[in-house]
């Protein structure tokens, strides 16, 4: 069958076609973006503003056509951490079901955590044992620690690279008394979150998942994507730290010129490698494996291993319902 997945996240709105069978290998036959930054687009209330909502319903009319005109059976559509946020998250995704059809999942922060769990240990199976899974998004910092596919436990905080870098670090190039300040703070926050991530056990292999960790990697010297999937890839804290003393004293549009980065994300990317870097740290983890599988990936495989009645419905998103705010997110 022919798969959807609606990705509405704070920076892109981001579908991806697979074709896909259960127990099978998910393979990916098309990926359009649209850069919306709805993280950008919250008022000083916790709104999503009027205009960033229209985009939003016209994104998403125009990439449910996407999915249909390409054959889709059906489409999974959900938001993470900008729509979740947002104090009027309800009557926006209330609008978009009104006017497209689709119903949007808010997904909570835990539940990023358990998704992306889930792709990390399918592509990587059993045999690696237990799992630390780290995905930095926009918003927030997501972690799972397991041997399972339902991981002993999983974390969300608010440290994404785009929230991380409104709040912090304003200038550019950043200010580099504020990258000092930033350092201290984000290892004293993170000093607990590790110790109950770390608290089932020592994992046997950590991953890094999604595009800050595949950008940061790249840059130390990773091979490029045109390399295909299964080039082994790695993110060491040495390099990391080299990376940050590099492209911290960069303009964003220099560093957009970067292999790798692309100009939507280079004024994040400084924030990224920061708090990859604490993480990293806090973790006592010296190397990052790098999935190319991760919170899509695992969007696609839960609903795989539904029931196959599940999967011959007509184009139609997932079943809504709302998430926490912002803060930690924890099991």
């Amino acid at each position: 069958m022919r798969l959807g997945v609606l990705d509405v996240g704070s920076n892109t709105v981001h579908l991806l076609v697979v074709d896909a069978h259960r127990g099978g290998h998910p393979s990916p036959m098309s990926s359009t973006k649209s850069v919306l930054r709805l993280a950008e687009h919250i008022d000083g209330k916790g709104r999503l503003d009027d205009g960033a909502a229209e985009r939003l319903v016209d994104s998403i009319a125009e990439f449910t056509h996407i999915a249909t005109t390409s054959g889709c059976s059906q489409m999974m559509a959900f938001a993470t951490s900008a729509v979740r946020d947002a104090t009027n998250s309800d009557a926006v995704l209330a609008r978009v079901a009104a006017k497209t059809g689709v119903d949007v999942e808010v997904l909570s922060g835990r539940d990023e955590a358990r998704l992306t769990s889930l792709a990390v240990r399918r592509w990587y199976g059993w045999s690696a044992g237990r799992i630390l899974a780290l995905d930095i998004g926009g918003g927030s910092l997501e972690m799972s620690n397991g041997v399972d596919e339902e991981p002993d436990v999983a974390l969300s905080v608010p440290f994404g690279a785009g929230r991380v870098t409104r709040d912090w670090l304003p200038d550019d190039p950043p200010d580099r008394r504020r990258i000092g300040v930033l350092r201290d703070w984000l290892d004293a926050e993170l000093r607990p979150v590790a110790k109950e991530l770390l608290e089932p056990g020592k994992p046997d292999i950590a991953v890094g998942t999604s595009k800050t960790f595949r950008s940061l990697a790249r840059l130390t010297g990773a091979a490029p994507s045109g390399a295909g999937p299964r080039v082994k890839r790695t993110l060491t804290a040495s390099g990391l730290r080299q990376l940050i003393a590099f492209i911290s004293r960069m303009t964003r549009s220099d560093r957009a010129e970067l292999e790798g980065v692309s100009a939507d994300r280079s004024g994040q990317l400084v924030a990224g490698a920061l708090v990859a870097e604490a993480t990293m740290r806090a973790l006592g983890v010296d190397t990052l494996e790098i999935c190319p599988w991760a919170l899509r990936e695992g969007v696609i495989l839960r609903r795989l291993d539904a029931e196959p009645a599940d999967l011959t419905d007509p184009v139609v998103a997932g079943s809504g319902g709302s998430g926490s705010g912002g803060g930690r997110d924890a099991r």
